[in-house]
């Protein structure tokens, strides 16, 4: 394996990703123009939020009339998580790994982007900024074209696939799990265990965003704990 990975082995490890990134960005597209904006606008909520998921959520709360700041405070608490991505990465690194330019390169990071390059350390591939940039780049441009073929393509692009169109919500957390899947271990067990109990118990008693927030808080304290 290449000592100093560079930005086209980023690229090429992004092409999981891609694969699943463009089918949803494919459904998100259809929806924003199915609730009434435009295919600009729509591709502009990608290119400026692009938060996966947590679109669909900026969907729904902007069509239903929401307050600007319930639909800021909601969308915020939802992605707090990606606040830990780039601090966790650089845990993972070497020492020596540059920083630099983390302030571009990290705002790829993704649930699947950090998954990822997480698992590339975990197998013995040394951290490079060139890499981010290409898996990082990899995953973005493939969410936003698939916005954008998407909205152009309109709202009845799976009317009669009922069944495809609800595969499609499902993509994104399979393709994370498979991603964790790949470098759990032993020793991450309980970790995980805690946080999927937390975040199930405070959804099904608080909310959706409560249950993520708390199941995430859950995992790192039992992380903690255990070292």
């Amino acid at each position: 394996m290449d000592a100093h990975p560079r930005f086209r082995d980023g690229l090429v490890a992004s092409l999981p990703i891609v694969m699943g990134y463009f089918p949803i960005a494919f459904s998100f597209g259809i929806a924003a123009t199915q609730a009434g904006l435009t295919p600009v606008e729509a591709f502009a909520l990608s290119l400026f939020i692009y938060a996966g998921a947590s679109q669909f959520l900026a969907l729904a709360l902007i069509t239903s009339g929401a307050p600007v700041l319930v639909a800021v405070f909601t969308l915020v608490a939802m992605n707090l998580r990606h606040v830990l991505y780039g601090p966790a990465l650089m845990r993972a690194a070497s020492p020596e790994a540059g920083t630099h330019l983390a302030w571009a390169w990290a705002f790829g990071l993704t649930d699947e982007v950090f998954g990822q390059a997480l698992g590339a350390l975990a197998r013995g591939r040394r951290f490079s900024q060139s890499y981010m940039f290409g898996l990082g780049l990899g995953a973005y441009a493939s969410w936003l074209s698939g916005t954008a073929v998407g909205a152009v393509a309109g709202a009845g692009a799976l009317e009669g696939w009922p069944a495809t169109s609800a595969a499609l919500g499902f993509m994104l957390p399979a393709l994370f799990l498979a991603l964790l899947l790949s470098i759990l271990s032993r020793r991450h067990l309980p970790v995980i265990a805690v946080a999927g109990a937390v975040t199930v118990l405070a959804t099904l008693t608080i909310s959706p965003t409560g249950g993520i927030l708390l199941g995430m808080l859950a995992g790192a304290l039992t992380g903690l704990v255990r070292r």
